[in-house]
């Protein structure tokens, strides 16, 4: 077993930085150098449980075995996870059980130095030493609001990609897949899919009682790969079709706004994805 150590200075306070590690959102943020889509199930407590898992729940679990909030997060690891199922001990996990992974973070006039110790088998040195590099400074970039927080959901489409994204442009789909819940629905869209362009969504519920209108920019926009562009209240929102088997994986990114808790936003938008792929696998 083999110890590795990373540092870096934040300019932002203990509380900032502590936050930013172990909120759901964020985590998901900074650990994306990992595995896309990582994330971890716990309490958050001294003694608890947590489940560090990717989305097909691969991964493995752990006990916090010391926690003092804005200073201190020590986790011991345990075991592996596959199907998010605990996994019996094999030779491979034996090598790595008992591995220790140390947070550290001191404070000094409004400055906090991130330390990380990670206790690792040899042969995932390398991917460590890559990877913690590139997460710590997300960390330190959303502690100092040089990244904003944001959340990503995806789903993979069963279709050709010609499809899925000209039912992704035309305002004719747009009107058919554009709602998170049944109670709702967009009875006008336009959509102006170029650099420079405009997006104007109309979303109502369909007992008239509210609306809004959802409108933004297009900043970059690359047929049948990339979509970027900026909500009027400028938060950005990234879009990336990937072909994946007999489809095409849509994955959307966008940075969350203050009003709605981070969960009820993840949940909104993917439904809303879910929707479009229902849509898209369902027209002829």
């Amino acid at each position: 077993m083999e110890t590795l150590n990373f540092s870096i200075n934040i300019h932002a306070p203990a509380t900032k930085v502590w936050e930013i590690l172990w909120n759901d959102t964020t985590y998901r943020q900074w650990t994306a150098p990992f595995c896309e889509g990582s994330h971890a199930l716990s309490e958050w407590k001294e003694g608890s449980n947590v489940q560090f898992l990717t989305p097909t729940g691969e991964g493995m679990y752990s006990v916090i075995e010391k926690l003092e909030p804005n200073q201190l997060m020590s986790f011991k690891h345990i075991g592996a996870i596959k199907n998010f199922e605990y996994q019996p001990f094999d030779d491979e996990s034996k090598r790595w059980s008992g591995a220790k992974e140390i947070y550290s973070l001191q404070e000094s006039e409004n400055n906090t130095t991130l330390t990380v110790q990670v206790d690792t088998d040899e042969s995932f040195a390398e991917f460590f030493n890559q990877a913690f590099s590139k997460a710590i400074d997300i960390v330190r970039q959303l502690a100092e609001g040089i990244l904003k927080p944001s959340i990503t959901v995806s789903v993979v489409v069963h279709a050709p990609i010609e499809k899925v994204w000209q039912c992704w442009a035309l305002p004719e789909h747009i009107a058919q897949w554009n709602n998170a819940s049944d109670d709702w629905h967009t009875p006008h869209a336009t959509n102006d899919l170029h650099a420079g362009g405009k997006l104007l969504w109309r979303m109502e519920a369909r007992d008239g009682s509210m609306g809004v209108d959802f409108e933004g920019v297009y900043d970059d926009v690359q047929t049948n790969e990339r979509i970027v562009y900026t909500i009027a209240d400028g938060r950005k929102v990234n879009i990336v079709f990937t072909p994946e088997g007999d489809g095409v994986k849509v994955t959307e990114t966008f940075e969350t706004e203050n009003t709605h808790p981070h969960d009820m936003q993840r949940t909104g938008w993917q439904a809303i994805l879910d929707n479009f792929k229902k849509h898209v696998e369902g027209h002829s």
